[in-house]
């Protein structure tokens, strides 16, 4: 089983020293970015793909550094507002913790109880990578153009890219930059 590292560039929004900030995940993340994308739900597709091409187990654990939980919503079709409701929906073992400085809400607010039941015992939240968390397999980046000030995606679109593996034949394009 695998471990992602899932950040989405909206994170920074929030944080003090935001560079400093994406740096230390990327030290703690011992590795390069596998790739980037634009919309939240585009990563998702991603490593669901990667996951059946047999180039990652599937993910026993998903860091989600985001200013969002990504559980808004139960519609079949995943987007950007409920893209980890699907990642713990297609991967029954996994747990996912969401680094928020300050979270806005909870997604029991948004999923049913049913769900909510299925997944609360999988799922934490906190400023704080949990001490028992394994480093991550992989690492991708969400940009969230729309969702993060110009000048401050500019920065950290700088460091993502000097951190972005090259294209390879085993892991295709490096995604939507």
């Amino acid at each position: 089983m695998s471990s992602i590292l899932d950040i989405d560039l909206d994170y920074f929004n929030l944080v003090n020293a935001p560079m400093h900030r994406l740096k230390e995940l990327l030290r703690w993340g011992k590795q390069p970015i596998a790739f980037a994308v634009e919309r939240h739900h585009d990563a998702l597709r991603r490593w669901r793909g990667m996951v059946e091409r047999g180039l990652i187990s599937a993910p026993k654990h998903i860091l989600h550094v985001d200013e969002h939980h990504d559980m808004m919503d139960e519609r079949p079709v995943p987007n950007i507002a409920n893209m980890m409701y699907h990642a713990l929906w297609t991967w029954p073992t996994c747990r996912a913790h969401w680094l928020v400085e300050q979270p806005i809400d909870s997604p029991c607010m948004w999923l049913s109880d049913e769900t909510w039941k299925r997944f609360s015992g999988r799922f934490s939240m906190g400023p704080q990578i949990p001490d028992e968390w394994p480093e991550p397999d992989l690492i991708s980046v969400c940009t969230s153009p729309e969702f993060v000030r110009a000048r401050l995606r500019q920065s950290l679109m700088g460091l993502v890219k000097k951190h972005t593996r090259r294209p390879s034949k085993a892991l295709g394009r490096t995604g939507n930059r």
